[in-house]
């Protein structure tokens, strides 16, 4: 089997969009998604990028993405990089896409100088978390993630 990973192109944008739309059905928020494909593709195309992606193939499939973007760590006094979504197909998992997708973040990171790769990921989805943990990552203890969004944001 051949994988390879490469950068996400304007033409993936519908693809990415699938991708996302999977992955919010397994996270049992299907009707979550609010981005549409030509907002993706337009994102693809700007100037600063809001974001980056990495699209991993198997045997010249593209079977599924990593969605980053840049953080920084005051504590550090580096940029890190976030994992937004992370994602490979039911159908391909076990080959090593993902593997070789993960390793390619972590690559990505050390070239870059970045001093962290993080994620959240939900309590109940063991596949995720085991999947990270296999690889070394802990989870933040005592840190809570919060969130402001629709009318907690828009009264801010």
């Amino acid at each position: 089997m051949s994988i390879a990973i490469r950068a996400a192109q304007v033409d993936d944008a519908v693809l990415i969009h699938a991708f996302i739309q999977e992955l919010a059905d397994y996270e049992k928020e299907p009707d979550a998604v609010e981005v549409t494909p030509n907002v993706l593709r337009q994102q693809l195309q700007a100037a600063p990028k809001p974001f980056e992606a990495w699209m991993v193939t198997l045997d010249g499939e593209v079977v599924g993405f990593a969605l980053t973007f840049t953080t920084y760590s005051t504590w550090r006094g580096r940029p890190g990089l976030w994992l937004e979504d992370f994602y490979v197909r039911p159908s391909a998992r076990g080959n090593g896409a993902g593997s070789a997708l993960f390793r390619h973040l972590g690559a990505l990171c050390r070239e870059r100088g970045y001093g962290r790769l993080e994620l959240a990921a939900l309590d109940w989805n063991t596949l995720a978390t085991d999947f990270y943990q296999k690889r070394g990552a802990t989870p933040m203890k005592d840190w809570t993630t919060w969130r402001f969004d629709g009318a907690a944001l828009e009264a801010l």
